[in-house]
């Protein structure tokens, strides 16, 4: 949520805050802005994907200085987008900026873009550091108040709506939490965060006395994420707000100053929606009465007792048993073990598909997992076998429709996909949505690992907790169009050893000390990580493959975690780093030794090649050369008919996997 234009005038004018000194308290953190803000980090790379590593250490760093400061920490996260899907306009918008962003990020512009894995990569980091969070069943604002309120403690986060809300404890802007120079007091007290606190009174008493009890109606006539302003439209055009604001000129801050005062006038929201009315037609009253008042509900603190959830773990819900969600799956999301994902597509049976920095020009990044993303819609709506009797096109009339919005080309559109049909053990009528951690764990597995196209057998000599990417990295090369390249592979799996070598050799909370020849090729490691590159251009083909594994990726963790999570769940602070694997991809086509990088480490030398050779083993010998000399030939033909430069795409080998040969499918509509 936020309030249009709220930030900026109240940033502006600065009078609105009182200084603060945050130690010795409860915090409750808003999560989705707190990891925003820790993402857009000032020299963070927002064209190769996410440093998840990089990211996960400025988590660390972060509540390692609210440690200092004897802050505890209680971090709430937004969950899924409601059975109302009241947001969906602003999210649609917020999609198509997002497109925008990565679409000139793509051609060399400034802007940020938050990579795909990072909501994963932070709750996973909270869970390392023993941060207790929580994961609201949709927009968390008002449990975040609620729960601020019984606490009487402050609010962090970077929302304009906390400044409607009213806040016992006050509301503290993440812009003006200095956590990164936490200071020594004089006195015994300790350390502390210098940091500034909102102060409602002080706003209110801006505007002649304003009632706190009207901050709500001004949010919603002002705008926010749920109203637009076109609904009050004619009422801006016909009053004569205060300081001369004429509707829709002066821009945002005259108009919402103008509406302050003229609220000001008023002891209650009742009388204030009272006069509202009286500037509308007649049989648009009731109505526009009815939005008003629906929405300033928004801004009264939730019922839900998060305290509860923090003593025992217990969420309890209204709005998620209206909707018949299953007890495990509201109880594993609330605890983060389930995505927003898996309940939008559950509650709604509607997906957002983010957008990275790939090629315009080709097909969305995510369509390489689609079928992924079917078992996983699959498995929640129940697709069962029909009878035997049943003709294919009634099976295929019969499977659920799932609504995805995902980029094509520069816009964003939606498109309407199939549900899988799923194996008979996940049909049988004993096992339904809730009953399916009741499927024997050796199916769930097998569900999993079919969907990827890998079996257990090829996956026998990786580490256990690589199985689930390298089996996502088989998927990635035997799906993804265009092909992918060798050395793009190659690039892959040498970022992955790194983080493993890392990992034994600098790890803070490691009890094991890394053996000499581990340590010694890690500082050789980083002597190379600090040569200048010769070539630093930003490949966006690589860029487009790399995305299409980070999709592949996130897919398999989301059906991993559907089904239990047969599989353990990778370290994403480890597994993925954007600006490493560009780097190792351009230095592998210049200078191939670079394969050779860990070579003084014998068990990372053997580790990289049980990975290579894992991965290989799921195509034909000849994959690669194919594709080698298809782009030769093809190149030839280009240079002789003298035509303009074109990108060249991968021919399709002579042996499709089944996910691409066998697409299900979908309907694309213009929206």
């Amino acid at each position: 949520m936020g309030v249009q234009g709220l930030t900026g005038f109240v940033e502006e004018r600065g009078v609105f805050f009182t200084e603060l000194r945050v130690r010795d308290t409860k915090l409750v953190i808003d999560g989705s802005s707190l990891y925003h803000r820790l993402c857009f980090a000032p020299d963070a790379d927002f064209r190769r994907g996410g440093d998840y590593g990089a990211f996960a250490a400025a988590v660390r760093d972060f509540f390692g200085a609210l440690q200092a400061c004897a802050i505890a920490p209680f971090v709430v996260l937004d969950g899924g987008r409601g059975a109302e899907d009241r947001k969906l306009p602003t999210l649609r918008g917020r999609a198509a900026e997002q497109l925008r962003a990565a679409h000139g990020l793509s051609r060399g512009a400034g802007g940020c873009l938050v990579p795909l894995l990072t909501r994963e990569a932070f709750v996973q980091a909270l869970g390392r550091l023993g941060v207790p969070f929580v994961q609201c069943f949709a927009e968390a604002d008002r449990e975040i108040a609620g729960l601020a309120n019984r606490w009487g403690c402050p609010v962090l986060s970077l929302d304009s709506d906390f400044c409607v809300f009213d806040l016992e404890g006050g509301y503290c802007p993440l812009s003006h939490f200095q956590w990164r120079s936490v200071r020594a007091s004089a006195g015994p007290q300790g350390c502390y965060v210098p940091a500034r606190c909102f102060s409602a009174e002080r706003f209110c008493r801006h505007f002649g006395h304003l009632s706190k009890g009207l901050l709500p109606l001004f949010a919603v006539m002002n705008g926010n994420d749920y109203i637009g302003l076109e609904a009050l439209e004619a009422f801006f055009s016909k009053v004569r707000l205060p300081r001369g604001c004429a509707a829709g000129k002066g821009g945002k801050h005259l108009r919402l100053q103008g509406l302050l005062n003229w609220l000001a006038q008023f002891a209650e929201p009742a009388e204030a929606v009272d006069n509202v009315l009286k500037y509308l037609k007649k049989h648009q009253r009731e109505e526009i009465r009815e939005l008003l008042c629906t929405s300033m509900e928004d801004y009264a603190p939730s019922d839900v007792n998060l305290e509860d959830f923090f003593r025992n773990g217990s969420y309890e819900c209204e709005a998620a048993r209206k909707a018949d969600v299953p007890e495990w799956v509201l109880d594993a999301f609330a605890k983060g073990k389930l995505a927003p994902f898996i309940v939008n597509a559950l509650i709604l049976r509607s997906t957002f598909l983010r957008v990275q920095v790939e090629n315009m020009q080709r097909p969305s990044a995510h369509s390489t997992a689609l079928p992924i993303r079917q078992v996983i819609y699959g498995l929640l709506l129940r697709v069962s076998h029909s009878t035997e009797d049943a003709s294919s096109s009634k099976q295929t009339n019969e499977l659920p429709i799932v609504c995805e919005f995902d980029r094509c080309q520069k816009t964003v559109k939606k498109t309407f996909v199939q549900a899988a049909s799923l194996p008979p053990d996940f049909c049988d009528d004993r096992f339904p949505l809730d009953k399916l951690m009741e499927v024997p764990m050796s199916c769930r597995q097998m569900l999993l690992l079919e969907t990827l196209g890998v079996k257990m057998s090829f996956l026998e000599p990786i580490p256990s907790h690589l199985k689930l990417p390298i089996a996502a990295t088989c998927y990635w090369i035997c799906c993804s169009e265009p092909k992918v390249k060798l050395n793009q592979l190659k690039a892959l799996l040498l970022m992955i050893v790194s983080g493993e070598l890392q990992r034994i050799t600098d790890d803070p909370d490691s009890t094991v000390l890394p053996a000499e020849d581990d340590s010694v090729a890690y500082n050789e490691f980083l002597k190379w990580k600090e040569k200048k590159l010769q070539n630093n251009d930003f490949d966006l083909d690589a860029a487009h493959s790399f995305c299409q594994w980070q999709c592949c990726l996130q897919m398999g963790l989301y059906l991993n975690q559907l089904l239990g999570t047969p599989l353990s769940e990778p370290d994403l602070s480890r597994l993925y780093t954007g600006t490493l694997v560009h780097r190792l991809y351009q230095e592998l086509k210049s200078a191939p030794p670079v394969e050779n990088l860990f070579i003084l480490s014998p068990k990372m030398s053997q580790l990289y090649l049980v990975l290579l050779n894992t991965v290989e083993s799921t195509v034909s010998p000849d994959f690669f050369q194919k594709m080698t000399k298809t782009r030769s030939e093809s190149c030839k033909k280009k240079k002789a008919s003298n035509k303009k430069k074109t990108a060249i795409h991968c021919a399709m080998p002579e042996t499709q996997h089944l996910c691409s040969a066998n697409r299900f499918a979908s309907l694309e509509v213009d929206d």
